[in-house]
């Protein structure tokens, strides 16, 4: 399976593929390269070789909170996750991942905006190389430090290589981070971060139930859009939710420990892996709260 830099991987067979020129998404090396994820091969240059980063449903956008359209209709979102499914935690060189056994029904979420049932698959972090940035969605344009990406395909596609076909065949739930108190139930994932230092890396991540890192509040954004990375497919059901959650300085430094580089490669933190604000275009954005 390919992995992409927010960790959606498309497997080999799909024919859904980055042309094989397709670049990586820093090939500076430059030690220390403080702008990793803003090269020549960053995203103001992804239309180059996926033409649709120019789409209409492109993600992540800007939240207007006065332009948000309250929804009555729009259910409350449903997390049903079993612990027992996580599996591996893996450094992708973009991020890390936290991956899932999918092939059954056992972590779930349903309602929200969505139609049927979507199968948990992984989760992710995008993070700032200093705090004020790094959220990939912003809020009446002001960004978060982090945002989490809980990432689910939609079971009625039978597998997820068939559900990045479909303009609903992915549900991410997008949660902002912001540093504060510790969130005690990220320390488990922090802690695993020593052991998949470097791209490449990966170790077992097991016993986890992500419900623990929701916000208590679970009022949400909800509009269509994409994947925010290679190859940015239009696929996804947003769901953002309005609180965010809180980690400790100490936590969010162990985020930016991480390299995007293998283990024989120049060192290069892992830092300010987002994509820029997109436009929204024609499409509306409904909120579950007023």
């Amino acid at each position: 399976m390919r992995r992409y830099p927010t960790g959606r991987g498309v497997p080999e067979d799909s024919p859904v593929q980055p042309p094989p020129q397709a670049p990586r998404l820093c090939g500076c090396r430059v030690p220390q390269c403080p702008v990793a994820f803003r090269c020549l091969t960053g995203p103001a240059h992804w239309h180059e070789h996926f033409p649709i980063a120019n789409g209409e449903r492109q993600s992540p956008i800007d939240i207007c909170r006065k332009s948000a359209k309250y929804d009555s209709s729009l259910k409350p979102l449903s997390f049903s996750y079993d612990a027992s499914t996580a599996r591996n935690i893996v450094n992708n060189g973009h991020s890390f991942n936290v991956e899932f056994d999918d092939s059954s029904d056992k972590s779930v979420v349903q309602g929200g905006a969505l139609d049927g049932v979507y199968r948990l698959v992984q989760f992710h972090i995008h993070w700032g190389s200093c705090d004020g940035q790094g959220s990939e969605h912003t809020v009446d344009g002001v960004k978060y430090d982090a945002e989490l990406h809980i990432v689910h395909w939609n079971v009625k596609y039978g597998k997820f290589a068939e559900a990045v076909k479909h303009p609903d065949g992915l549900a991410v739930v997008g949660i902002f981070m912001k540093v504060g108190n510790a969130k005690p139930e990220m320390q488990k994932v922090v802690d695993a971060l020593s052991s998949i230092q470097t791209k490449g890396k990966q170790a077992s991540f097991t016993n986890f139930d992500p419900t623990g890192l929701l916000p208590a509040c679970r009022d949400y954004w909800t509009y269509p859009g994409s994947l925010t990375t290679p190859p940015l497919l239009e696929c996804v059901i947003w769901h953002v939710l309005k609180e965010p959650i809180t980690v400790s300085p100490e936590q969010m430094c162990k985020l930016r420990g991480l390299c995007f580089n293998a283990e024989n490669e120049p060192v290069c933190h892992m830092v300010d892996n987002w994509r820029p604000c997109q436009p929204l275009k024609s499409r509306e954005v409904r909120a579950s709260f007023q």
